[in-house]
């Protein structure tokens, strides 16, 4: 950053933050951007010669319905008034702008009072969004941990954009930054567990990743776009920008690296910036614009599963640390004196909030237990807390920096967390950690060098990335901050405690306005915080849900039941699909294999797609509903029943048996407002709902014009029965290859060769890849995409056939003539496919194996 025009300032780190980072005055080349005013009048305009021949200059002033087609202008007026917010971003997917022209991606939105249009090419290979997004966040809604969200987080992102290196990176307080998780390129340097200073990101680019959670810098040797006119009044803010050009400093700071192009997704975690996901590749790299869509959505979902599952991780531990606090008040109501014992409060305080050792004062006497200062350490400690504001609790990991004397005993005793108990700041619960010697990785120097240049003085980003160690000594382990909330906990419990034992009867009346004033602040500081979360959870979730976790699971569950209907209904061409199909593939996510949990009686119905969604959102409900409250919650059973009356409508009778005893529901939620109104209000229909002591009953009627088509069979009933495995004794154990371009098709294959039991499972998405994975040994089965884009996978199959090992093909195409005739024993799944098919085309790949010894 030159720095010539700021006067007499020092140079220093603080000069990046002052980087006027979003208003750049140019874009990256890749696109080009227009600005209009209310009246679509164009303002500013930059790289417009590249698309249409018409340089910017050329289009300020002019009407931008004379440049766009008047379809083109009826939808970028439609979405502009769409926009909702300070933040707001609205896309248009291959937008036809001039006539005979090629198409766009649009994005748009507003920057003060204009309206800013950013066009990029169409690719022409549209994805959709949010099936991959949902396959994506079901893959990491699997994992077990927070560690192993993340990893996977940096699997799914690197898939899905296909850049060498994917890195999960997490903010520390400080505001240094460690790589927590990764997914790499084979050969790439791994940079986990490396920390990455304060000042590789200045503050305004933090500020500018909590506004816009995706940024793309394409190649760093592109030649920013000006927007012209370039003085012209306030710079325009680009904060918002798809195209915004990068900063020289990044730019530089990149390849200092070796870096040509990165991509950035914010994970945000209750509206501040939590960490990111940083990639980096070593060559120009642009995903398309809907792959760049479906990273950024899919970034927003995984700060939401990562805040539910952090919230779930300290409400389990606030509600551990509830039960202290009720240990402590029944204890200390009984015996005073023990408040004042270090012992004591250590054995039952350190429960919730793990320490080295504990020092309590009280009516200026004191007691120490573990790892403490002396007694006249500790006197002059607490006389330095009560200087600071009364009644708060204080923490801090580096005493010394507070008492430079207790640098000195940093070696028991260098970070504290102090609990006031009396409402004047004399007595004190204190806890304390011991130094914590530890080697921070750092991913190079943090130093900056500043360069004399014709402009002045020039802070650059440093050019060494390789990793050194530095030994950190005189700080604690800090307390994290769902301790800190129950620590808060802690002494409204104490000084609760301390207001009722402490007081003369004397001072009876005052005591009790105390300890109501006490209790109100402490109702009123709860409740406040209770306001906020529903407030923050208002907009994400349900009437019904009542927190993120619970908003996840019931949006998800529904998402779910919607998208496997979708998929019945795909893989019979968007036909009728049958009513059987739908209960069963709805039941299996109850099944036990102790008992057949639900029953299934009547004729081989069909049912038209735009009745087939709604009859899947009510047997899902159906179904949630008798395993959270009915008869799958128990022991009991569900039997369906269905038949086709005189009128050709068909009548499903819906019965639990065996469950507990139900009762209607005191309100009407979505679940219950789906079963009883759905049916009758879009199709027409009946639905009736029954709430008896032996069980839930229901009983919809779908008019005739619904039904498809219905015929007899010589099974009546039907049980649902675990899933069919097929011939996993194939793939059990095994190494497969699979190859495949597409990286949701893989995700997806992958998944189902795992669940049939193979052991490992190699992606790769072209023939050379593939040969690397053959030439590492290894490979015992493979499926094989026939079209891989510019290739087919013929040179791997050779090379496959040579060896003897046994593989399928998949294909999108179908039909005869699409494998070459010397392939013409090699079985075949067409695409769509799923396990089924898999386990099918497994099956007969392997009975021709065992034929042909």
């Amino acid at each position: 950053m030159t720095i010539g025009d700021l006067g007499s300032r020092s140079v220093d780190l603080t000069n990046c933050d002052r980087e006027p980072i979003h208003i750049p005055g140019s874009i990256q080349p890749f696109g080009f951007l227009i600005t209009v005013g209310a009246d679509w009048m164009i303002q500013r305009a930059a790289n417009t010669e590249a698309y249409f021949g018409i340089e910017p200059l050329g289009l300020l002033g002019r009407p931008l319905a004379e440049l766009f087609l008047p379809h083109s202008m009826k939808s970028l007026r439609g979405r502009a008034s769409h926009l909702r917010g300070d933040d707001a971003v609205e896309r248009i997917f291959s937008l036809r702008l001039l006539e005979g022209g090629r198409t766009f991606d649009v994005a748009i939105h507003f920057s003060d009072r204009s309206i800013v249009i950013e066009c990029e090419p169409a690719r022409g290979d549209e994805i959709e969004i949010s099936s991959l997004v949902r396959s994506m966040v079901t893959r990491v809604q699997r994992a077990d941990s927070i560690q192993s969200i993340l990893r996977e987080g940096a699997r799914q992102v690197r898939l899905l954009t296909g850049f060498d290196r994917v890195m999960v990176y997490r903010f520390a307080p400080g505001g240094s930054g460690e790589v927590v998780a990764e997914a790499l390129e084979p050969g790439i340097d791994s940079f986990l567990g490396l920390n990455f200073p304060a000042s590789d990101i200045p503050q305004q680019a933090r500020t500018l990743y909590v506004r816009n959670v995706f940024r793309i810098i394409a190649d760093v040797d592109d030649v920013p776009c000006p927007i012209e006119p370039r003085e012209d009044g306030e710079p325009l803010d680009l904060s918002l920008s798809l195209f915004r050009s990068v900063s020289p400093i990044h730019v530089e700071y990149l390849k200092n690296m070796g870096v040509r192009a990165s991509l950035s997704i914010s994970i945000i975690i209750g509206g501040k910036l939590w960490g990111l996901f940083a990639c980096h590749h070593y060559s120009p790299r642009l995903p398309s614009f809907a792959e760049r869509s479906a990273a950024e959505l899919f970034g927003q979902m995984f700060s939401l599963l990562v805040e539910s599952r952090l919230n779930a991780e300290i409400t389990a531990y606030e509600d551990k640390a509830r039960k202290v606090a009720d240990r402590l008040m029944a204890a200390a109501a009984q015996d005073s004196d023990r408040l004042s014992d270090a012992q004591w409060m250590g054995d039952l305080v350190l429960d919730a909030i793990p320490a080295d050792g504990v020092g309590v004062f009280v009516d200026d006497r004191l007691s120490l237990s573990g790892l403490t200062p002396n007694e006249d350490q500790f006197r002059a400690l607490v006389g330095s807390l009560n200087r600071r504001e009364a009644g708060q609790i204080f923490t801090t990991s580096r005493i010394g920096d507070v008492l430079p004397e207790a640098r000195t005993y940093a070696h028991k005793a260098a970070g504290l967390l102090a609990i006031p108990i009396s409402r004047r700041p004399r007595d004190y619960v204190v806890l304390f950690r011991a130094e914590r010697l530890r080697s921070v990785r750092w991913a190079g120097s943090q130093d900056k060098d500043i360069e004399y240049g014709p402009n002045g003085p020039r802070l650059t980003p440093r050019k060494s990335f390789e990793e050194w160690s530095e030994l950190v000594s005189g700080e604690a382990e800090p307390f994290r901050d769902s301790e800190l909330r129950v620590a808060e906990a802690l002494r409204s419990t104490l000084l609760e405690v301390v207001l009722r034992l402490t007081e003369a009867a004397s001072e009876e009346r005052r005591k009790f306005a105390e300890q109501q004033k006490l209790l109100i602040s402490e109702l009123n500081h709860r409740v406040r915080n209770i306001l906020a979360l529903i407030r923050a959870l208002m907009g994400q979730t349900s009437r019904d849900a009542g927190d993120v976790d619970s908003f996840v699971a019931t949006l998800d569950s529904r998402i779910q039941a919607l998208a496997r209907a979708h998929d019945q209904l795909t893989a019979d061409q968007w036909g009728p699909a049958r009513l059987e199909d739908l209960i069963e593939t709805e039941g299996r996510a109850y099944f036990q294999p102790d008992r057949q949990a639900i029953r299934m009686t009547g004729p081989d119905v069909a049912i038209t797609p735009d009745a087939f969604t709604v009859m899947a959102l009510v047997m899902h409900e159906l179904v949630t509903n008798a395993a959270k409250y009915g008869a799958l919650s128990d022991s009991g059973t569900v039997h369906v029943a269905w038949e086709i009356d005189p009128d050709g409508a068909l009548v499903i009778d819906w019965r639990e048996i065996g469950g507990p005893a139900v009762m209607p529901p005191k309100r009407r939620g979505f679940g219950t407002t789906v079963i009883e109104t759905s049916i009758p209000h879009e199709l027409g229909g009946e639905a009736k709902t029954f709430y008896k002591m032996a069980g839930f009953e229901a009983r919809f009627v779908l008019p005739e014009r619904y039904i498809a088509s219905s015929r007899e069979r010589d099974e009546q009933t039907k049980k649902i029965a675990a899933p069919s495995k097929g011939d996993g004794d194939f793939v059990r154990g095994k190494k497969v290859l699979l190859v495949e371009d597409s990286a949701l098709i893989a995700m997806d294959a992958e998944d189902s060769l795992r669940e049939m039991g193979a052991a490992d499972v190699v992606l790769a998405a072209s023939n050379g890849v593939a040969a690397k994975a053959l030439d590492a040994g290894g490979i015992e089965l493979a499926v094989l995409d026939f079209n891989l884009g510019r290739e087919n996978s013929m040179p791997t199959a050779e090379r496959l056939m040579e060896a003897g090992i046994p593989f399928l093909f998949a294909s999108g195409y179908g039909g005869e003539g699409t494998i070459p005739e010397r392939f013409a024993d090699v079985p075949m799944i067409v695409k769509p496919y799923g396990t089924d098919q898999m386990q099918q085309a497994i099956a007969e790949l392997a009975a021709r194996a065992a034929g042909s010894e």
